[in-house]
């Protein structure tokens, strides 16, 4: 596919054109893409209302924070993952279906409107936080698809 303007990926006709997640604007859409389907999703919505009891006021800004750190260098993102998610393993242990279909929302949230390598990288570190996480909290080795 031609790029038709700095991170734009040409999609094939009738499709809509994809843009990469290479702006804070981009990586704000996508968090806010993402989270929307977590608050309905059936497993994962009790995990973040009633067992962590989000606050997504607070909570979003600090993902796209993060993810722009991850995706674009930029400092602002002052959170440790490793603890926040500690404290939530403790009331409620994390499964691997826990981590399966949270990344598989943020591969399927993703796919379904960005593209490119910055799009690719954030579905490789996604991948690699999930693995660490399932290996410091429940000394079990996840990566996509293992719990298939």
């Amino acid at each position: 596919m031609a790029a038709d303007a700095p991170g734009t990926i040409a999609a094939p006709q009738g499709t809509a054109l994809r843009r990469d997640l290479d702006d804070r604007a981009q990586i704000h859409d996508a968090v806010v893409a993402f989270y929307r389907e977590i608050v309905f999703d059936d497993l994962l919505a009790p995990v973040f209302d009633e067992v962590a009891d989000v606050d997504w006021a607070l909570h979003i800004p600090k993902l796209i924070d993060y993810w722009c750190r991850v995706l674009l260098g930029e400092v602002g993102y002052d959170g440790y993952i490793l603890g926040a998610h500690a404290v939530v393993d403790r009331i409620e242990p994390f499964r691997a279906e826990h981590f399966d279909r949270w990344y598989g929302l943020w591969v399927e949230t993703l796919d379904s409107r960005w593209s490119g390598p910055f799009a690719d990288q954030a579905k490789s570190h996604a991948a690699r936080m999930a693995g660490v996480l399932s290996r410091r909290l429940s000394g079990a080795d996840w990566s996509p698809g293992s719990s298939d």
